[in-house]
């Protein structure tokens, strides 16, 4: 029997995890910001260092094919930039571990790294192959050619990623053969959203083994659609909770937030790889004979072009940022209208959902506004709760804005 739900009126946590949750986001805040300057110093490290012109020799002696020369190119500084990153992968797992948000043991995370570089590396590939080809084909226009070559290979990646890339990390089991209440709770929640998620394709993932975080969504497109409930929402959650989580991830489907909010960083990198553009040929134009670097279509350039977009991006964070905090609202929103009628006061389940969420989460309970400005993709927890409690166009005999 699911335990009985505590009211919420607030975001809310006892002393102890409260100073915790207070600490954790002073870390995090200052550590985004260290992880930043890092990394770009390591890009001017191996500028400094030639290491592009070293791999560019070694690729050219490979072959004249430039696929050839990219294949053994773009692996080398990939996996170099990587490595040299690992002080603050490890620092941000340490900070993970010591906060209880992750039981992954060193052996077990270390292996999960090698397969994302893996996985990068070949991503990366692809995407310096259509870089360079874009840059030798048109030196003016580059930066449009590359943004447009990149949309369709950045919906593929989106396709094949619930496929392919989530089960290297985690198990996938049906939810059907864990949990079948659960089920057929979801899928009168996607019936009423009106989306074609066939119970085959609502899945259980085992997120235990490795961390205490809670969290179910919707992921792919096409073929790849499905639901999947990680376990550890499950241990913490009422099926009412866990049905308007879930409700807030269809609202992504519904709403078409996942077209329109890459329409909209589309837009904004394709400004960014103009600025790119822009950019890119003065500097290598200045510093590219002290670092060996022939030209913007020189393969040794990546870590030049890398280091800008790695500055532009980070400048970049308060708008992304904010289109992400604004449908991440009208998901919840949407979450408390379709599961309106489904659960009895959907709002305070709502709310509950979200305490739950920031408890296990350590999530600031008041948060610095410029963190926020900057650094959140999500609207706080104590916002949310706030939202939750407040939302209720039904008691004045009206409906949602999203769901009649």
């Amino acid at each position: 029997m699911e335990p009985a739900p505590q009211k919420v009126t607030a975001y809310t946590l006892p002393p102890e995890r409260y100073r915790k949750a207070r600490r954790l986001a002073e870390i995090s805040f200052w550590g985004q910001i260290v992880v930043f300057f890092y990394s770009v110093v390591i890009l001017l490290l191996v500028l400094r260092w030639r290491l592009g012109p070293k791999y560019r020799n070694w690729a050219e002696k490979a072959g004249a094919s430039k696929f050839v020369q990219a294949l053994v190119f773009s692996p080398l500084i990939l996996t170099t930039i990587a490595v040299l990153n690992i002080p603050t992968d490890i620092g941000q797992q340490w900070v993970e571990r010591k906060f209880g948000l992750s039981i992954q043991g060193w052996g077990s995370w270390g292996w999960d790294w090698t397969k994302n570089l893996f996985v990068s590396v070949i991503i990366g590939t692809i995407f310096i192959m259509i870089l360079y080809a874009a840059i030798r084909k048109s030196p003016r226009r580059w930066w449009f050619y590359f943004w447009l070559a990149s949309l369709p290979v950045i919906a593929l990646v989106i396709f094949l990623q619930p496929l392919i890339v989530d089960p290297l990390f985690h198990k996938f089991t049906p939810l059907s053969e864990k949990n079948p209440a659960l089920t057929a709770s979801l899928e009168q929640l996607v019936q009423r959203a009106g989306e074609n998620i066939p119970p085959e394709r609502i899945f259980w993932m085992g997120a235990s083994e490795k961390e205490t975080a809670l969290n179910a969504y919707v992921t792919g497109w096409g073929a790849s659609k499905r639901i999947v409930v990680w376990d550890t929402t499950i241990a913490k959650m009422t099926t009412p909770q866990i049905v308007f989580v879930t409700g807030h991830e269809m609202g992504h489907y519904v709403l078409l937030h996942i077209p329109k909010e890459i329409a909209w960083l589309a837009l904004v990198f394709l400004i960014l790889f103009y600025l790119g553009y822009k950019w890119a040929g003065g500097m290598v134009a200045r510093r590219g004979a002290g670092w060996e670097v022939r030209g913007v279509d020189d393969w040794a350039s990546l870590p030049a072009i890398l280091l800008l977009f790695t500055v532009l991006t980070f400048i970049a964070n308060p708008l992304t940022n904010a289109i992400s905090r604004h449908y991440e609202h009208q998901a919840d929103q949407y979450g408390l209208e379709v599961s309106h009628g489904l659960t009895p006061d959907s709002g305070q389940v709502a709310a509950q959902a979200f305490q739950i969420l920031g408890d296990v989460d350590l999530a600031d309970p008041k948060p610095n506004g410029f963190d926020v400005f900057w650094f959140y993709n999500h609207p706080s927890i104590p916002d949310r709760i706030r939202f939750s409690l407040t939302y209720d166009p039904w008691a004045s005999g009206g409906h949602g804005e999203f769901v009649h």
